[in-house]
């Protein structure tokens, strides 16, 4: 057996210990959060994931521009994504939001209003976001692989408009790029590829 495989064992007894069964060993955590970003930028990823006591912390300091969140082991399925490091801030008053019990319109409307006023920075050029998704079933957690991933894209455009860009605000066809959030801080464009 691997010193990884051991490791992992050891930090979900300890976890368990505290009432956190589902918390993975941090080498196991980036090694799949990471697999969300291209592949040149993996390796210097900041990587975010979770303590054995279920506290969300640095795992990795990164060396590029790339974050990564690692699976939150209190969600069902795999969920990672990665983005570029200009985004972070935003990210980052999303995630205190939503910790201060904020549903998804309150997080919405503060944002964007803390954009207008300039007090919540957005990146001025495009910035991309990586999200990869798959089933717990097709996940080995002592490895950290996933089987049939499913990868999609996201580019961050704020206050573009279907019109400034000549995007639609839906796909005709799996894969086609569109608009959501057209005209606000959150203005996005959204690629999913066709699944197999």
């Amino acid at each position: 057996m691997s010193k990884t495989f051991f490791s992992a064992i050891s930090l979900l007894l300890a976890a368990q210990a505290m009432g956190q069964t589902n918390v993975l060993y941090p080498e196991i955590q980036i090694k799949t959060a990471v697999m969300a970003a291209p592949a040149e930028k993996r390796e210097g990823a900041k990587v975010y994931g979770y303590a054995a006591d279920g506290s969300f912390k640095v795992l990795r300091a990164g060396n590029n521009d790339m974050v990564c969140i690692a699976d939150d082991p209190k969600k069902d399925d795999i969920n990672v994504s990665c983005y570029f490091s200009g985004l972070d801030a935003f990210m980052e008053r999303g995630r205190v939001l939503a910790k201060e019990g904020k549903n998804p319109k309150e997080i919405f409307d503060i944002r964007e209003k803390e954009v207008k006023d300039g007090k919540l920075m957005m990146p001025k050029q495009s910035s991309t976001l990586f999200a990869l998704s798959g089933s717990k079933d097709n996940y080995d957690t002592a490895s950290g692989d996933l089987k049939n991933g499913y990868l999609r894209y996201v580019v961050y455009i704020p206050f573009a408009t279907a019109e400034s860009t000549g995007l639609p605000l839906k796909p005709d066809v799996p894969g086609m790029p569109w608009i959501m959030d057209p005209g606000t801080h959150r203005a996005h464009i959204m690629i999913n590829p066709a699944k197999p």
